[in-house]
């Protein structure tokens, strides 16, 4: 079964959010840790490394509150609230002269925590046949950001240096404001009567539930290793491939396309022979193998550009699965919420990555960076290879009665053997299900009058 054409316009619009803002993001990584020598306090790796780390750790601060708010107040105004908020940043950003000052432009930008209001509302738009494939979209369209971020980055720096590379990404944010007003469907009447109408699970039961808990882990040691990655390669290129800045590009566009290439048959196998938890655990494998050959081997040229290109392949395979596992795993009330923390656990590896790989690099050298963020990968493995995949739901609407008391009705669906979620909207004379594979179709139907 394909997706629909509704599926394919929210996700590409909603896609096209992740890349406008990402590709700000991306574009300071190839140029910022040279760039940052000529800034008053920049000849500190610890601080080029919170430099590139800060906007992670304020995203962690308030992702959880963005991703409850959108479950609250709707994704489109936390989203556009989000973008007013990264658009200052940037701005700060590119009006500082010191690195005290771009740090905090950098932790302001971080505060637009758009990311958990925007995967919910994917998942608020696909059905859970196709959330996969929806979140590599978003996947393949940060990767895409990161790959013209890398080609574009040298160029735009060398004609209007990091103040203008700031002031462009405060602009991509007031765009990214358009599309979500003119572009982005509008949110599902049933999301809003759900949030609206139905109780959201305890915060601490979404925190501490196992499956999430996995998942979390597995998106900070992610991004944590991404981050810190990026402390060193650059001048790793340097120093091995003779490459000025101005020609990273030539490494990082072939790399990153390879990448998205590759990573396609595992995707499809995941979904479609159901190897999603195989695919998985194999590109944590890979992953694990990058850090140690970088670790043991990463003074070739040719070595450094073969492991980039692995990296970029597991990380893009890890990128669509995390997310589409956790919209599958979570609630649908509180979905935006427990995206919200695994977002927030995203950021903090972000943060982490930047401020741990900086601090490794500075005193113990590149070598450590990798040796450490190979540990952490192995062990996000050992904790994984127990996970349980949750079978795909089917999606049902069931004609309804009149009904007195639309959450009783809710609560006794939902008791039903086999139905995961249900929204009653009396006022349509339906109840939307998340069904799995058995389920008890002729209790559901005894509970709404129907016949059994």
């Amino acid at each position: 079964m394909r997706m629909s054409r509704f599926e394919l316009r929210a996700s590409a619009s909603l896609a096209s959010l992740f890349a406008l803002r990402m590709i700000g993001l991306f574009l300071i990584l190839p140029v910022f840790a040279v760039h940052a020598t000529k800034l008053r306090g920049g000849e500190s790796l610890t601080l080029v490394g919170l430099a590139l780390g800060a906007y992670g750790l304020t995203q962690a601060m308030l992702h959880l509150p963005f991703g409850m708010a959108s479950d609250r107040f709707g994704r489109k105004r936390v989203i556009i609230l989000g973008l007013i908020i990264f658009a200052a940043g940037s701005f700060l950003a590119a009006s500082a002269n010191d690195i005290y000052w771009t740090i905090a432009g950098r932790a302001l930008q971080g505060a637009g925590a758009i990311s958990a209001a925007v995967v919910a509302f994917v998942a608020d738009l696909t059905r859970d046949e196709h959330r996969t494939k929806a979140m590599a979209i978003i996947g393949a369209s940060i990767g895409l950001a990161f790959a013209i971020s890398l080609v574009a980055a040298p160029g735009l720096y060398r004609v209007i240096g990091m103040e203008g590379i700031f002031t462009l990404t405060g602009v991509m944010a007031i765009v990214g404001i358009w599309v979500t007003l003119q572009v982005v469907p509008p949110e599902p009447a049933t999301r809003r009567t759900a949030a609206i109408g139905t109780p959201r699970k305890r915060l601490r039961e979404i925190v501490l539930d196992p499956q999430l808990l996995r998942l979390n882990l597995g998106i900070f040691t992610l991004h944590l290793t991404q981050m810190a990655m990026f402390v060193v390669v650059p001048h790793a290129l340097i120093q091995y491939g003779g490459l000025p800045v101005a020609d990273h590009w030539k490494v990082y566009l072939p790399v990153v396309i390879g990448s998205f290439i590759l990573m396609v048959p595992p995707v499809l196998a995941a979904e479609r022979r159901r190897k999603l938890k195989s695919v998985f655990l194999g590109s944590i494998a890979v992953l694990a193998l990058v850090e140690i050959g970088f670790a043991g081997f990463g003074k070739s040229f040719a070595v450094i550009v073969g492991l980039l290109l692995a990296f970029f392949v597991a990380f893009n395979i890890l990128e669509a699965s995390l997310p589409s596992l956790v919209s599958r795993v979570a609630p649908v009330s509180a979905r935006g919420t427990a995206i919200g923390i695994y977002n927030t656990t995203q950021s903090l590896g972000l943060f982490a990555g930047g401020a741990l790989g900086g601090w490794l690099a500075q005193h113990f050298g590149a070598g450590a960076v990798f040796a450490v963020s190979a540990a952490l990968v192995i062990t996000w493995g050992i904790v994984a290879s127990s996970m349980t995949v949750p079978p795909l739901a089917a999606s049902r609407t069931i004609p309804i009665g009149p009904v007195d008391d639309p959450e009783r009705l809710r609560a006794a669906l939902v008791s039903v053997n086999g139905v995961r979620e249900a929204i009653v909207i009396p006022e349509h004379g339906v109840a939307h299900l998340k069904v799995l594979p058995g389920w008890d179709e002729g209790s559901v139907m005894k509970l709404v009058g129907g016949k059994a």
